[in-house]
């Protein structure tokens, strides 16, 4: 049986323990070499052992999208290992900064909109060169946030927001290269932030998780929150000869807790 990715290489920015490395672990897979981009050396040598301990079909580079040559770097990586881009996804995003506008700090909400908005368009812009000798993909991590506010994290949801509007420029831009651009969007998603808020959250509370998490899902008609492995399924799709006829897409994982 032929694989989704079987031949193709995959760069996934901000892997570190959760959504980065589901993807990059997903990737694998389904049969591409996967080359890992982050700013922890010690997160990106933990997840390429894990995903392939031969080191034949996985690569590293420390990298901070913010860092113009670092994202050279990545690229560079990918190209000299297997041969040239197939597919991006950026993942690496900002997401400490909470609450709403009054009083908030805006130097902080410029850093998150920089490092989200600037930080993913730096990295895909380094990726284009080769992503347009082949065709291919880029794929986009949004968030629920920027359609159905739930949280206080009104800088985060307008940071994704703007990212969102890019990705209608760029399929446009991209498409006659054959360089699809789609968006992913998760909701809540089981994995490690989730798990830590769930429990923080219990203990707080002093409920049992059961509750927290029955509180969360309760307007998810499938009865189940989505888990960072769900949405790196989507993500291979989009990074797929499958879906080569998609771009400018956004495709909502949240077991149908937002129509749109």
């Amino acid at each position: 049986m032929v694989e989704l990715l079987e031949g193709k290489t995959v760069v996934v920015s901000g892997v570190g323990n959760g959504l980065g490395r589901e993807i990059a672990l997903a990737a694998y897979r389904d049969g591409a070499n996967v080359v890992l981009g982050a700013r922890t050396e010690s997160n990106l040598k933990s997840v390429a052992d894990e995903i392939d301990p031969t080191g034949e079909r996985v690569a590293y580079a420390v990298t901070d999208i913010l860092d113009k040559e670092a994202c050279a770097g990545l690229v560079r990586t990918a190209a000299d290992r297997f041969g040239g881009v197939d597919a991006l996804v950026n993942v690496a995003a900002k997401e400490d900064v909470f609450g709403g506008l009054e009083g908030a700090d805006l130097d902080a909400w410029k850093a998150m909109l920089d490092a989200n908005v600037i930080g993913t368009l730096t990295l895909t812009q380094a990726a284009l060169p080769e992503l347009k000798k082949r065709g291919g993909s880029v794929v986009l991590i949004g968030s629920q946030a920027m359609f159905h506010p739930q949280l206080p994290q009104s800088a985060y949801a307008t940071s994704k927001g703007a990212l969102h509007a890019a990705m209608w420029s760029l399929a446009k831009e991209l498409g006659p290269h054959k360089i699809r651009v789609n968006t992913v969007v998760p909701t809540w998603m089981w994995g490690p932030p989730i798990e830590l808020y769930v429990a923080l959250s219990a203990k707080q509370r002093d409920v049992p998780e059961e509750t927290v998490i029955g509180e969360i899902t309760a307007n998810m008609p499938l009865g189940e929150m989505p888990a960072d492995d769900d949405v790196a399924n989507s993500v291979v799709f989009f990074a797929s000869d499958r879906a080569r006829m998609l771009t400018g897409q956004t495709l909502f994982v949240n077991a149908g807790e937002y129509f749109r």
